[in-house]
Formats: C-alpha cells, structure tokens, sequence
C-alpha cells in the first residue's frame, strides 16, 4: 500500500483440537474500487490498497467464514474495516457486527481508523478499566452498527443483558490467535453463544495457527496467507548485544545511550521486570516511561501519550505492548528479555519496520543465556562504543489534563 504517513493506525498460539485450516487461497487484484473505498481512502490519505487488502476487500462478498493471515505493520484493519463498513446497512439502528480483540490497546486503535473513514456509522469501544454503565449509555444512546471490545467486557455486557446480540451478523476476531488461547478460550465460549444470527466470521493474526477451535463455528473457511508476501526481512536488522554481567541492566543503559533519541521499546517478560529497569534507568537519569497490564488505566494512556507523541523516546514494556500499539517511527526494539515463544518475539519485533519503514531489534545476552531455536545463532554482535553520553532529553513536554465531569 502506497500511504502518506498515518500515525493512528492498528495495530499466539493454539492449544486447542479443532478444524485444520484449509490450503492457502489469494485472490487477484482488484482493478478497480467504489466509491465508498475512494472516499475512505482519501480520508485516511493513502493512495491505494495493498495486495492483501484487495483481496479481502474482494472475498469478503463471498459470505464465507475468511482466515487472513499477513505480517504486522501491512493494513489489516482497514483490510477488513472497508468491506465491513461497506457491507452495514446506516438505516439499521441494531448492532450488527462485533470485532474482538485482546487488549484495550487495539480497540481504540481500531475505533481510532473506523472514525478517520468519516461515514455516517457509529462505533462504540468496550474495555475494562473504566465503568461499564458509561458503555452501556453510549450503546443505547448512540446506536451503534459495530462494537469493538475484549473478551472479558463483551462478556459482562452480554451477561447483563446491556445490549441485543441477536441482530449481530458479523464476527471478527482480530489477532484471533490471542483471544483463542486458553485463558480466554471460556469467554470466547460464551460470547459465542449469544450470537445466533451469525452469517459470516472473520479471523485475522501475524502469525499462523495449526487447528481452529469448533467453538467458533468457523468451517471451510477461505484462507488468505500473506505471510510470505510481508515486509522483507531485510528491513528488519537483529543483533545481539553481549553483556558481561549476568544483571543486564549496564548493559541496556550502554545500548539505549548509543541508540540515541529515536523512539525504542524495552520488552521484558514481567510486570516487575520492567518497573525495576525503568527505575534503574531513571536513577541514571534516562527519561523513559513504563507500561503493563496492571497498571492503573490513567497511568498506561499517560505513558502511551507520551511515548507516542515524541515527549518520552523509551518505553519499558511487557508483551501488552507487543499487539495492537502502530506508533510509525518506533526505530529501536530491545529485547531485555526474550519470550518463550517464537509468535511473541514476531509481534514484539513487528513494533518496528512498519510499512515501508526499517527497524532494528536487538537481543541482550549474557555467557550463560542460549538463544532458542527461532533465533538463528550467527547474527550479528552489536559492540557497543566505549563512551557513550546519556541521550538528550525530548524538546517536547505533555502536559495532561484530565476531561472533567458534568454537574
């Protein structure tokens, strides 16, 4: 996809026994698109689509269940946001397709692009961390045709009888590897049940998956692989950066002070982890933010602004950040920590090299740490210099201030 930059676009593993998935299927090109596509394109100012979002754009007519997979960074919200969108009837006041997704992140971000398309449509973004009677207002006072949501708040609203499923046509379970996996495998359960009138269901992820729970009732489903077809993995550099300390913690402050001011996340596997880098660093009087899942939800959209918007360049983050953030200039991806499986380090990575940007990702390994399998054992050393000065501070400031309350 040919686009001027858009800084607010989107952004596992099953266990499960289920349906295999069909052998891949890609459509041709589309020659031409209508009117509707035309007018969302030059809202969001991209020039034209990509392969992989004609393709669904063309097969999602078909009515059949559809399991896209191509890398992050490649458009697949809006891949599947178009033909959605175009396929919802404005004069319908019911909720007519529902999108879920893992993280709180993703749904505003998906929220986020559905506005930027300006069509007379309304979406409405469910998620913990705020009271869910002010989503079940906004439901019923503004009519939405889709909702966007996690799991576990779908699963109250539809508990509480907060809004009609019945009317839902449409099912999207975007990073569908994610929400399938057994910690929300129940909820996925349940949500299902409240949604009879289901004519159509579509999967989306980065990375593949063997089998298909039967609990989605996905069956024979067109399958559109472009994982081959992504971002070259030239554009991507991986390093490994040596550490004479079994601690790494030197190390890291070596590499981020060589790094300099672009943008750069610090993945480590545990909440605690990654709060104890960030005071190490701060202690060495190295601006950053950190951000995980427990977090108070004020405090993760503070560091989010922050380090989106260019007034903190580090960011010290467990795997939430690995889905769903599309912050366009991240240039850095460090892995204090390497996760246990190879799905995860590609969506970690996928934070950087986004369209048709390059990115680097470096690993920190001490003597002792062995590189797993996903990683090929002669990639290159990163040396870092032996003075280094502390990187300069942002130019910008955010000052944030909450909305206010009515009386």
């Amino acid at each position: 996809m040919k686009r001027r930059p858009l800084s607010t676009r989107p952004l596992f593993f099953l266990g499960i026994q289920g349906k295999k998935s069909p052998k891949p299927l890609i459509f041709a090109p589309m020659n031409k698109i209508n009117n509707f596509v035309s007018s969302a394109l030059q809202n969001l100012k991209i020039e034209e689509l990509n392969p992989m979002q004609e393709s669904l754009l063309r097969s999602f007519d078909s009515g059949k269940d559809i399991v896209l997979l191509s890398p992050t960074g490649t458009g697949k919200t809006l891949a599947y946001l178009l033909p959605l969108m175009e396929s919802l009837d404005p004069a319908n006041p019911a909720i007519q397709a529902l999108i879920l997704v893992p993280s709180r992140e993703l749904a505003l971000q998906i929220e986020s692009v559905f506005n930027q398309i300006r069509s007379s449509l309304k979406i409405c973004s469910c998620y913990g961390g705020h009271p869910i009677a002010d989503e079940k207002k906004s439901i019923s006072g503004n009519h939405p045709a889709v909702i966007v949501g996690t799991p576990g708040r779908i699963n109250d609203h539809l508990g509480k009888d907060n809004f009609d499923a019945s009317t839902i046509r449409y099912l999207i379970l975007d990073e569908f590897d994610k929400s399938l996996e057994l910690g929300f495998q129940e909820e996925m359960q349940s949500i299902l049940s409240y949604l009879p009138g289901l004519t159509q269901r579509i999967l989306l992820s980065a990375t593949d998956a063997e089998q298909i729970p039967d609990f989605t009732g996905v069956g024979e489903p067109l399958r559109l692989d472009f994982l081959e077809n992504g971002p070259q993995e030239s554009r991507l550099q991986l390093m490994k950066v040596l550490s004479p300390e079994k601690d790494k913690l030197r190390t890291l402050f070596r590499l981020l002070c060589s790094l300099g001011n672009k943008p750069a996340i610090v993945f480590a596997n545990h909440r605690e982890a990654a709060e104890r880098i960030s005071g190490y660093l701060t202690e060495n009087h190295l601006y950053n933010e950190y951000f995980h899942g427990g977090m108070e939800q004020p405090d993760r959209e503070r560091a989010l602004y922050k380090f989106s918007n260019g007034s903190c360049h580090v960011l010290v983050a467990t795997d939430l950040a690995a889905r769903g953030l599309d912050i366009p200039d991240i240039r850095h991806i460090v892995h204090y920590h390497l996760p246990l499986q190879e799905d995860a380090f590609t969506h970690r990575n996928g934070r950087t090299a986004r369209w048709d940007a390059t990115g680097n990702s470096y690993v920190i390994l001490h003597g002792e740490d062995a590189l797993p399998s996903y990683i090929p054992e002669d990639i290159p050393v990163y040396e870092l210099p032996e003075q280094t000065g502390k990187p300069p501070r942002p130019f910008w400031a955010t000052l944030y201030i909450g909305k206010g309350k009515k009386r």
